[in-house]
Parts: C-alpha cells; sequence; structure tokens
C-alpha cells in the first residue's frame, strides 16, 4: 500500500457564506432514489449505502482549516491526533458517518481548542478505514449530504459533537423542463475547458454523465474538483439552490481562467 503522506497543505483564509438562507429542509434530493425491488440504503450493510434516517441529529465534528468537503465525492484522511483517533473509532463502532467542517478565519489563535466553524458542513460515511501499527487512521470517506450546524454540544468528548440537520438540494418549481439539462452542459464544457489535457479525462467524465448524475451531484463533483479559494467554496456548499449553486460556480470557473483543477481522482490525502 503507498504511503499515507502526513503534510498538510498551507491553508487559505475566507469568509463564512450567508446563502445558507436558501437550504430546505423539505427541498429536493439530488441523490438518486434505489431502483424498485432493491433494499432500502438504511437496510443495506454496505459501506457507501446512506439514509437520512440513519443520522442521529448529532454530528462529530472533524474541522479542517484547508478544505471544504462536498456530497458525492471522496477524501482520504490520516488521522493522527488522539482526540479524532478517538472519534473515528466510536464512529467505526457506529454509524460510520462525521462531519467534515471548515474552519472560520482566525482558527490559528485556538486550533488546540474549539475554534469556530462556518456553519454549513459536510455529513460523510466512512468508506473504509485501516489502522497503522502506530495507532493512526488511514480514512476514505464519501459526502453524502449537506449539514446545517445548529449548536455545539458543551464538551464531554476529546472531539467537538453539534446539534446537526440535513439540508438538501432542490430546483427551482417553475423552471423549465429543459433548464437542468441546458446548464448541465454548460457546466461541463466550462469544466472540460479548464482542466489540463489529462489523458482519460474527458472519457471519465463522460462515464460518470452516463450513470445518470444529477446537475447538482455534478455542480458538487466540479466544486471539490476545481481550483478556487476556500471562501468561493464555501459559499457553494452553502447553496442549496441547484440552479443558483450551477451559476455561481460557471462564473467562478469563468474567472480563475484556464489553469487546472487542484483536485484530482484518486483524492489526494488531508492530514488532521
Amino acid at each position: 500500500m503507498p504511503a499515507w503522506p502526513r503534510s498538510r497543505p498551507a491553508p487559505r483564509t475566507s469568509r463564512p457564506s450567508n446563502s445558507i438562507r436558501n437550504c430546505s429542509r423539505k427541498s429536493i434530493s439530488t441523490r438518486p432514489r434505489p431502483p424498485e425491488g432493491r433494499p432500502h440504503p438504511a437496510m443495506s450493510d454496505e459501506p457507501l449505502a446512506f439514509s437520512p434516517e440513519q443520522f442521529s441529529g448529532r454530528a462529530r465534528l472533524f474541522p479542517l482549516p484547508n478544505l471544504v468537503m462536498f456530497p458525492h465525492v471522496m477524501q482520504a484522511l490520516h488521522i493522527f491526533e488522539p482526540r479524532y483517533r478517538a472519534m473515528f473509532e466510536e464512529a467505526i463502532e457506529d454509524d460510520r458517518l462525521v462531519a467534515l467542517g471548515s474552519l472560520a478565519p482566525g482558527w490559528e489563535q485556538n486550533y488546540e481548542g474549539r475554534p469556530p466553524l462556518r456553519p454549513m458542513a459536510c455529513l460523510c460515511r466512512i468508506a473504509t478505514h485501516q489502522r497503522t501499527a502506530e495507532g493512526t487512521y488511514n480514512v476514505l470517506v464519501l459526502g453524502v449530504r449537506r449539514l446545517r450546524l445548529v449548536r455545539e454540544l458543551p464538551p464531554k468528548k476529546p472531539f467537538r459533537i453539534a446539534e446537526a440537520e440535513i439540508v438538501e438540494d432542490f430546483e427551482p418549481a417553475d423552471a423549465p423542463a429543459d433548464a437542468a439539462p441546458a446548464l448541465q452542459r454548460r457546466l461541463l464544457a466550462a469544466f472540460k475547458q479548464a482542466m489540463p489535457r489529462i489523458p482519460n479525462a474527458y472519457e471519465q467524465l463522460d462515464q460518470l454523465l452516463g450513470n445518470q448524475i444529477t446537475l447538482g451531484m455534478l455542480a458538487d463533483i466540479v466544486s471539490y474538483t476545481v481550483d478556487l479559494d476556500l471562501e468561493a467554496k464555501a459559499a457553494l456548499l452553502a447553496e442549496c439552490d441547484v440552479f443558483r449553486r450551477t451559476e455561481m460556480l460557471l462564473q467562478a470557473i469563468t474567472a480563475r481562467g484556464n489553469a487546472g483543477p487542484s483536485r484530482t481522482f484518486p483524492p489526494d490525502f488531508s492530514a488532521n
């Protein structure tokens, strides 16, 4: 197995976004429903299966200074701090869920304590894990839903816990039937233009579309992959109106020019 890097990329600062007000718990999800005749995800033992009913309403918080996590993508993590090792050990034995949150500006002064987080996080499911001889963990997580952090609970464990609620994507009810496909074509074209000429990259993107991913899913994958600053990524995570998020992303891609994406598949590692 290849070595799991321990280094942390240089942090970039950003401000919290105000667009969380656009999210709703009663909106349409971009996650595809299980085909008829298949077990509901809540009844499945598959590592990647998830149903909102599995979330207890309390989120184990894994704050990161230099990463905004999105649903529908995977991220490798190297867990070495004792408090987060305890958190992942509990999650692995329980529901396999953790919330990857983004630290608000000024976190450097209180990293060992409880520095403030941006109000939107990404609920993630632990897909696979490996415990090393030193007691650290190599973990691969899948983003499954946006998560609004409501209230952080008083500390009773080594790691932080917050009351939180799942928020779902939605599309404008009055949008024309062809609006989402048109936006999806525009976004894919912009993403291809922004990417470097990586062999097989376009083919992989076309395969993703062949799997009938939604506009919301594509927007999240592109938001995670393209090299944008943390403020822009936080705003994209906070926006649950799929059409508005896609337009924001298209503007951001245009503004950044033709530089290549910062994230590749398989994803880079992030260390706590």
